[in-house]
């Protein structure tokens, strides 16, 4: 802002710019932990989500980079201490693939090779993605919250907070997290311990939207028939 000026500005023209400017101080303000903390409070009190992602994954052991894009789903157990929440990505490019999981079992179609590999949900609670939008984790308890690293730069009304797991066995060495002002997240980093970093953005986000007493429906989404033909492996 140019130096106030007293004999040129209005005390209502100040009153007024201040006014305006209050939100981005708040937010300029608050810690990677409370960043964490508004994001977890919001998370807990939805039980769906639907959202259009892009991916990006680069790294020496990945080979050359690899994009995808499509539809995910998630939907929280309704069930009081449970963990087995539902999800669903359907990946429309390069090639079309289905993740999804019923809570029981987690199966992953690859249509050019017409193969689905079947195995135990449990193995999902190590991916971030899987327990932080289902319900089973917590960001607070799970991971260190600092601030992102000074390479990064934080689009259009978002904050970067850094994630680093407190579990020795996690395969994920850091994650970063743009955080929107009405505590969505808009972007993830995933940084392995090999150096691979994929990146997660996510667009039209829904909430709340997905009918879990429509029984039908939710069978019908987070299950998936392979066409006939399809090799089925089971691990």
């Amino acid at each position: 802002m140019k130096t106030f000026q007293a004999a040129r500005l209005s005390l209502f023209t100040f009153l007024f710019f201040t006014t305006l400017l209050l939100p981005s101080l708040v937010n300029a303000a608050e810690t990677p932990e409370e960043v964490a903390s508004r994001l977890q409070k919001r998370y807990d009190t939805i039980y769906s989500f639907t959202f259009d992602f892009n991916q990006d994954t680069r790294g020496q052991l990945s080979g050359r980079p690899k994009k995808g894009s499509g539809q995910a789903f998630f939907l929280k157990s309704n069930a009081p201490g449970e963990n087995n929440g539902k999800m669903r990505w359907n990946y429309s490019t390069p090639e079309k693939q289905v993740l999804v999981s019923d809570g029981v079992t987690f199966s992953m179609y690859f249509a050019s090779m017409a193969q689905m590999i079947i195995s135990p949900a449990s193995a999902l609670q190590q991916d971030l993605t899987y327990s932080f939008f289902t319900g089973s984790g917590d960001l607070l308890e799970d991971f260190t919250v600092l601030p992102p690293d000074l390479t990064l730069s934080p689009e259009d009304q978002t904050t970067i907070i850094k994630l680093i797991p407190k579990a020795k066995q996690s395969q994920v060495a850091e994650i970063h997290l743009w955080v929107t002002d009405d505590s969505l997240i808009r972007r993830i980093e995933i940084l392995d311990h090999f150096d691979t970093l994929t990146v997660l953005n996510f667009s039209n986000l829904l909430v709340n939207t997905l009918d879990r007493d429509n029984t039908e429906l939710m069978e019908q989404l987070f299950h998936f028939n392979p066409p006939e033909g399809t090799e089925i492996i089971n691990q």
